[in-house]
Order: C-alpha cells, then sequence, then structure tokens
C-alpha cells in the first residue's frame, strides 16, 4: 500500500499489527496517477463532498457523482481486479453504485457500500440500554439504504448477559421502543451527529470502514453476521441492480 506522508505519519503513530506491509510515498499533489491504485488489495473511497446540517444524503448525489466516475474509471484502468472496494463518502449506496459503473473489469461483487456504522449505533444504543459492552451484542440488522429510510432491525439480535445469550428484544421487553424510538433514533444518527460538532462522523465512521473490511475479508464467525450495503441480485424483494443493505 503507498500513501501520502499525512497518512503514512498518522497511521505508523497507531501501530497496529498490519503496518508492517504499508510502504510511504510523497507525491506532489493527490492525483489519479497510477501508483495510487495498481498495489492494493482494498480500497477506501471517502473522498466525497462532506454532508452539512439540514442535508440529507441525497443533497450531495450531483457533486459526488463526478467524484466516483473518476476513481471508478482509476479502478478500472489500473487496479488488480480482486480489489475490493469500500465507499464510505456519502450517499454510499449511490457513490457505490457509480463507482461500479465505471470499472465495468472489476466483479460487482467486489463493490460495497459502508452500513456498518449504523449497525454499530444500533448495537450501541441497546449496550447501553441493558448497561452491558456493544461488543455483547450481535446480529443486528440494517435494512435498506442510509439515512431517514433505513430500517434498523433488533428481531435477531442476540445479547450476552451474565453468561447467556438471549435475543434483544426479549431483554429489552419493551415493543414500543423497538417499533418507535430505536428506529427514530439510529435513522437520524447521523444529522444529531453534524449538529453537534457540525462534522459528520469522524472516529466512529472510521472504527466502522475498519469493522467492515475486515469481516468482509476474513468473514464472521459461524452464526453471525453483520450489515452492508451490495449489488442486489433480487434477494429479500429488493429491486435488482441497486445498492441494498441487508445481512451478509
Amino acid at each position: 500500500m503507498e500513501l501520502s506522508w499525512n497518512w503514512w505519519t498518522a497511521l505508523s503513530h497507531c501501530s497496529r499489527m498490519l503496518w508492517h506491509p504499508v510502504m510511504r510515498r510523497l507525491p506532489s499533489r493527490v492525483s489519479m496517477q497510477p501508483f495510487w491504485w495498481e498495489r492494493i488489495d482494498a480500497a477506501f473511497l471517502v473522498g466525497a463532498m462532506p454532508r452539512k446540517e439540514g442535508m440529507e444524503r441525497k443533497d450531495l448525489l450531483a457533486a459526488n457523482v463526478k467524484i466516483f466516475k473518476s476513481q471508478g474509471k482509476a479502478l478500472d484502468q489500473y487496479a488488480k481486479k480482486t480489489v475490493k472496494v469500500l465507499v464510505v463518502g456519502n450517499p454510499a449506496n449511490t457513490n457505490a453504485l457509480v463507482c461500479s459503473k465505471f470499472a465495468p473489469s472489476i466483479p460487482k461483487e467486489n463493490f460495497s457500500a459502508m452500513t456498518r456504522l449504523d449497525q454499530n449505533r444500533a448495537q450501541g444504543q441497546i449496550a447501553q440500554r441493558l448497561k452491558v459492552s456493544a461488543a455483547d451484542v450481535r446480529n443486528m440488522v440494517i435494512w435498506g439504504n442510509h439515512s431517514s429510510t433505513q430500517f434498523p432491525d433488533a428481531s435477531h439480535a442476540t445479547v450476552t448477559l451474565d453468561g447467556k445469550t438471549v435475543k434483544v428484544t426479549e431483554a429489552v421487553n419493551d415493543d414500543a421502543y423497538f417499533g418507535g424510538e430505536f428506529i427514530s433514533t439510529i435513522q437520524k444518527r447521523g444529522a444529531a451527529v453534524i449538529a453537534a460538532r457540525k462534522l459528520s462522523s469522524a472516529m466512529s465512521a472510521a472504527k466502522a470502514a475498519a469493522d467492515h473490511v475486515r469481516d468482509w475479508w476474513n468473514g464472521t464467525p459461524e452464526g453471525q453476521w453483520v450489515s452492508m450495503a451490495v449489488l442486489s441480485d433480487g434477494s429479500y424483494g429488493a429491486p435488482l441492480d441497486v445498492m441494498f443493505t441487508g445481512e451478509a
């Protein structure tokens, strides 16, 4: 992997186990030059027009088509055909679809959009309510799209309480909560973050991206699943040829 000086320095400070194969590169400017794309195994596409207070993800669409069209073309021309592409920049589902359309030589199943932040938020909400670690909450699913149209689903989620695994819905025992406040809180969480800090999520989004690619790369333990947006094959009644979020 080749990185600009700023990224190289920041990552070196993390002292992570996978640091060894990362190499430093000092280009004069960020560009679509081949060396940015040729050797990558995983592409994290985070460069999008930032979402501001009062904006929905759809408001970013026009500005981002140009960005993800150019990135798709660069991937198509230079990247390995095995590269896994995670789109983080919002509206992530649509941006991922645009990017894939302009990279026809890369398999469509190699493109995904990040819903893991929404999943992590949902699991965090349950963890706070039950006073457990978020790691004890599993199998939360986000369905559909991002933002205000997503559907966080706890019906199959489990939680470990006192050494026993039980259904989240049974542990919380509040149908009204799951049918109302739980859903609206997750749907509006991104807007709430922007209203509070005048910027979109940063650290939590980076953590979610790392979680997403780790599980995409390595798979999940038997009986566990995560949420990510992939190109629909018609499963769950979703329309074909759209990026649809569900369990993976």
